[in-house]
């Protein structure tokens, strides 16, 4: 029996996450989730499942080192691609921002990166082949009023994916940053933004943008690609 190809996505949730486990799915690859909690767990499985692939959720609070170790290291070596999508956002003046809340944030979108990274990278590069993802903003490239905290953690992920490609594209590992510039239409920006008659960005569609990435030939590799609805302003 042939193996199929995994794909990991660190910081899978509904939305985003969900769609990017069915897609890899349907393509031919076996799926791991990694989440702080099951909450989504068995929607995510059913979905990839359907897809013709076999579903792992791992627990893991990727801010911290020795417990994402424990979780990922096990199945490191198999990782074929690994799509980081953890963050957290904060929307707030910069007076009103804690030392707490900015490193809680830089964790979560630039130090778990780091440590999945760390344990993945090894058998990429014994392979000579793999594709790594990160997901990224339009507070990526630019600052805006009340994201001091969002827009510093997602500068230095962005820093760090460059640095990551430089180093490791010329040993066979793909390393790309997608700037999502919008909202994407999911469960929780309508929870916290609301309704909107604005076009955004759907998340299937982001997904198959992913795939696109994961399937480039080596000799045209995209490092950094932005997308955003049509309506969006930039």
């Amino acid at each position: 029996m042939t193996t199929r190809p995994l794909a990991m996505v660190a910081g899978i949730g509904e939305g985003l996450g969900a769609n990017l486990a069915a897609t890899f799915a349907s393509a031919g690859y076996d799926v791991v989730g990694l989440s702080r909690t099951e909450r989504v767990s068995p929607v995510i499985g059913e979905a990839v499942r359907e897809a013709g692939g076999a579903y792992t959720h791992l627990l893991a609070d990727l801010t911290q080192e020795t417990e994402a170790v424990a979780a990922i290291r096990p199945i490191a070596d198999r990782v074929d691609v690994l799509i980081y999508t953890a963050h957290t956002l904060l929307i707030r003046p910069f007076i009103e921002t804690s030392s707490q809340q900015l490193e809680e944030l830089w964790r979560a979108g630039c130090f778990g990166a780091m440590l999945v990274c760390r344990e993945v990278m090894p058998g990429m590069v014994a392979r000579g082949s793999g594709t790594i993802i990160f997901t990224g903003a339009t507070a990526s490239v630019k600052g805006g009023a009340g994201f001091s905290a969002f827009a510093s953690a997602k500068f230095a992920l962005r820093g760090f994916a460059q640095a990551l490609a430089r180093e490791f594209g010329p040993k066979g590992v793909h390393v790309a940053h997608v700037v999502v510039d919008g909202l994407i239409e999911e469960q929780q920006t309508v929870a916290r933004f609301g309704e909107s008659t604005a076009a955004r960005l759907d998340a299937g569609a982001i997904a198959e943008a992913y795939l696109y990435l994961a399937r480039q030939h080596r000799s045209a590799w995209s490092h950094e690609i932005d997308l955003r609805p049509f309506s969006e302003r930039f």
